[in-house]
């Protein structure tokens, strides 16, 4: 019978096990897991994500249970002490750098041909409330943020990064590396001139939201072509200079958007960029709102409102476990060209992890109907039958 492997297996199949070796090697991750090595902590982490499972004890007991299953994943069984010991020692940057590898494979597989460079930039808090104590308090909540910059037009988060509650956002742009030619966009509390300036030199160009303590004097009205468009108007648009009885300076050609909502409310968009139309601009920055739906997805359909360890060094590894997750459905979702929404496929990942089918044949029960018979050309000639 020809093999076939499980809905997991064949989800894992991008991760490279020999890249994976050399990370763990240069970072001595197995230097305190003889047993549970690297491979085996991340195809738990992952699968307890895909399979939504939220307890150390939940986790071994349904991983144990498929031990059938582990011979072709190249793991072994779980034991919560040993999981548990792994999720303090085990260095972050293992997972992160396999996510970095994930994200660079992603882009050659979910890459759209003739779609523009846009980045969008933004941050989202991962609570931890009274779990932890070691969690700072930043006047809104307790735990840590997540940081990512997202590509709109391959659908897939490109980078991320982990901080206290109490980094700026802004501080954890300014280390995002600039992509000549691109166009980054992101909300108000990502102001920095001396950051844009950065972004301006280095070739890309930025959208965001005036902030409301920033003055800027209109030095040219620039005609309007079109002030209408899905869910806004335009109002007027203008190039516009730094106004400031301080030391800042905006030393680049800047230009100011106000438009208005079809709900009443008003919005006023800052930008470098001279060519682009007014209303295409505006719509660059409504695009912003996937990454807030992706924030939404991953906090509502994996595994990041409870954890398996209440360290910080478990707590880091588990969201980017999720991250991995997220990004292995969608490179697996565009290589079997699913065609479903992400929520339905992730659903149906779930239910059948073990199950040995293909991934395109995810939503089609299994064939169950017996080969036929093959004709055996002449009477004269023997076959070999197996049942």
């Amino acid at each position: 019978m020809r093999f076939c492997d499980s809905i997991f297996g064949r989800l894992l199949k991008p991760i490279s096990r020999g890249q994976l070796a050399s990370t763990v090697e240069r970072h001595d991750g197995n230097a305190y897991d003889k047993v549970f090595k690297s491979w085996d902590h991340l195809v738990a982490l992952v699968f307890a994500q895909l399979g939504g499972v939220d307890s150390l004890r939940a986790l071994e007991a349904v991983w144990n249970a498929n031990s059938h299953h582990h011979y072709h994943l190249g793991v072994g069984k779980l034991a919560r002490s040993t999981l548990s010991d792994a999720n303090v020692r085990r260095p972050v940057a293992i997972f992160t750098e396999t996510f970095e590898r994930l994200s660079g494979l992603a882009d050659r597989t979910l890459k759209r041909e003739g779609f523009e460079m846009l980045r969008l930039i933004d941050a989202t808090p991962i609570p931890l409330g009274q779990l932890v104590s070691w969690a700072n308090w930043n006047g809104r909540t307790r735990g840590l943020k997540l940081h990512v910059v997202y590509d709109p037009a391959a659908d897939h988060p490109r980078r991320l990064a982990i901080t206290p509650s109490t980094v700026n956002d802004v501080t954890a742009g300014q280390q995002v590396p600039i992509e000549a030619g691109a166009t980054y966009v992101f909300d108000k509390a990502y102001c920095s001139y001396a950051w844009w300036t950065r972004l301006h030199d280095a070739g890309a160009c930025f959208v965001t939201r005036q902030k409301t303590n920033a003055r800027f004097r209109a030095t040219r009205w620039r005609p309007l072509r079109k002030t209408k468009a899905n869910g806004f108007t335009i109002i007027d648009d203008a190039e516009v200079k730094l106004v400031s009885a301080g030391n800042a300076r905006l030393p680049i050609p800047m230009r100011r958007i106000r438009l208005r909502r079809d709900d009443g409310a008003k919005l006023t968009l800052i930008t470098n960029d001279l060519k682009r139309p007014a209303i295409e601009i505006a719509t660059l920055y409504k695009t912003r709102w996937q990454i807030e739906l992706l924030f939404r997805w991953i906090k509502q359909h994996l595994k990041l409102r409870k954890f398996l360890g209440r360290s910080e060094n478990a707590i880091r590894l588990q969201i980017i476990a999720a991250m991995i997750a997220y990004l292995l459905l969608r490179i697996a979702a565009r290589e079997s060209r699913v065609i479903m929404p992400a929520i339905r496929f992730a659903g149906l990942v779930a239910a059948s992890l073990f199950v040995r089918k293909p991934v395109a044949d995810i939503d089609r029960p299994i064939s169950t109907d017996p080969p036929r018979a093959r004709d055996r050309g002449s009477p004269d000639q023997i076959s070999f039958c197996y049942a």
